[in-house]
């Protein structure tokens, strides 16, 4: 559910706007107010669930997502509607970090990685077939306040999930600890809203206008990253350890992976979705149906290498990574030089391999970014994570419909022309992490001696703390 609102709105904002009478500004705080929110409250609520309770902060978030949710759907006004979205948003954000951390908590070595798996496929899944899933909802509820349901059909899911996860969860003692880092938080936040305005606002020129926040945030978190420095150095509890990167083997080089593959994998949707319903004049439903292929990919990929990831290590992202971008490759060659009527449908091959590449990628980072992360710090480092992804996320689709829209402009609405350079791009960020995937295996293999992965000591410096529970 969390994932889903981040693009499932999007098909639904006209309506949206005619029924409030709503202006585009307003309208786009609706998906970005959420999105800022969702970054926002990622690594503050990992640590609180880190010290708090793990159990507790996932059921109070998720009820009040739910109720967010109920709130947003119910919302008279779009002043209402932003700010029921915002609070959706800061729920989300305390949700997401519990589950990666819930996951390091109960499981271990294989079970661990067959845990992550179908946490990879849901997200996958739940990244791919936003659209189609919002104009399936639309579809259905036609009519007057049809975009409503969009919002409402978390209430019924969020219910069940809540009653499942009272009766399902185990009760684990919290961290020693329960304090927590504000100037740590301030600073954080601070440099994140920074590197992220601008681009959640780059339809309305926020680059051009907002072009100062990036370094302002790049001081930021250079300052955070001191602060936390010295907060460690005097024994205290930081946000964020630093040893996380320093010394935790596999935590950097998966973030930056992280970072940089959602910045292709989150913006190309976009971008298809452009293609196909303005180049080709797909209905919203239609356009997301184009591209289930990847969808099932992913997930049923991300499914299998759940269960190889203990086997082959950073090597299974690796081929992830070239079956993704032969996937994507092929299919930016077709937008270009197949048959205009035909191109959607031979891109469909190169859409599932590309989807199944996906599905060896985004669920094996995490199992292998995770692996060694001590148990007592995994949701502040799961949060950390998935800022990450959310960041790059904001850059892929701020950069590739911008990029999209140029060369439409430049070469007098060839859409096809456009669709395949953005795509393009979309793969010159995959293969920048499928650089870092190559350099994180092979510096594995040179400190293993070549060993199977599945057989070599996981334990170093910091991870060696690692405790059975938080």
């Amino acid at each position: 559910m969390s994932l889903l609102d981040v693009t499932i709105v999007a098909v639904a904002l006209p309506t949206l706007q005619h029924d409030l009478h709503a202006s585009v500004a307003a309208v786009q705080w609706v998906v970005s107010g959420y999105a800022l929110a969702f970054a926002l409250a990622l690594v503050p609520a990992g640590r609180l669930g880190d010290a708090m309770g793990r159990r507790r902060i996932f059921l109070w978030a998720l009820g009040a997502f739910v109720a967010c949710s109920a709130a947003a759907g119910a919302a008279p006004t779009i002043l209402l509607l932003v700010l029921a979205r915002v609070a959706q948003g800061v729920a989300a954000g305390c949700l997401a970090p519990q589950n990666s951390a819930l996951i390091q908590q109960m499981f271990r070595g294989a079970e661990r990685g067959r845990a992550f798996g179908l946490f990879g496929a849901t997200v996958g899944v739940s990244a791919a077939v936003g659209p189609v899933t919002g104009g399936l909802i639309l579809t259905l509820a036609s009519g007057a306040d049809g975009w409503r349901w969009i919002f409402y059909v978390n209430v019924p899911i969020g219910l069940a999930a809540l009653l499942l996860g009272v009766r399902y969860l185990p009760r684990v003692a919290p961290g020693r600890s329960r304090r927590l880092d504000l100037t740590g938080v301030a600073l954080l936040g601070a440099g994140v809203l920074a590197l992220m305005l601008p681009l959640v606002f780059a339809e309305a020129g926020g680059v051009r206008r907002l072009w100062w926040l990036f370094p302002l945030g790049a001081a930021l978190l250079a300052g955070f990253a001191r602060w936390e420095g010295r907060v460690t150095a005097r024994g205290g509890q930081p946000l964020l350890d630093p040893r996380l990167a320093t010394g935790t083997r596999g935590y950097l080089p998966g973030a930056v992976l992280a970072t940089l593959y959602f910045v292709g994998f989150s913006g190309v949707w976009l971008v298809f979705a452009l293609f196909l319903q303005n180049g080709l004049g797909y209905s919203p439903l239609q356009s997301g149906l184009a591209v289930t292929p990847f969808a099932i990919g992913s997930a049923s990929a991300a499914v299998v290498a759940g269960r190889l990831v203990e086997r082959l290590g950073r090597l299974l992202t690796v081929c992830g990574l070239v079956a993704v971008m032969a996937g994507l490759g092929g299919a930016a060659l077709l937008l270009r030089f197949a048959p205009a009527g035909a191109v959607v449908w031979l891109a469909l091959p190169a859409l599932l391999v590309a989807g199944l590449g996906s599905g060896c990628v985004i669920s094996p980072n995490v199992t292998m970014t995770l692996r060694d992360v001590p148990v007592r710090t995994a949701g502040a480092a799961g949060g950390a994570l998935q800022t990450g992804q959310r960041l790059g996320g904001a850059i892929g689709t701020a950069l590739l419909p911008g990029l999209f829209y140029l060369v439409l402009n430049a070469t007098g609405e060839d859409y096809r022309a456009a669709a395949s350079l953005a795509v393009g791009a979309a793969l010159a960020a995959m293969l920048a992490a499928f650089a870092v995937a190559v350099a994180d295996w092979r510096r594995d293999r040179r400190d293993d001696g070549g060993a199977d992965p599945e057989n070599r000591p996981h334990s170093h410096t910091h991870a060696g703390r690692c405790g059975p529970a938080a």
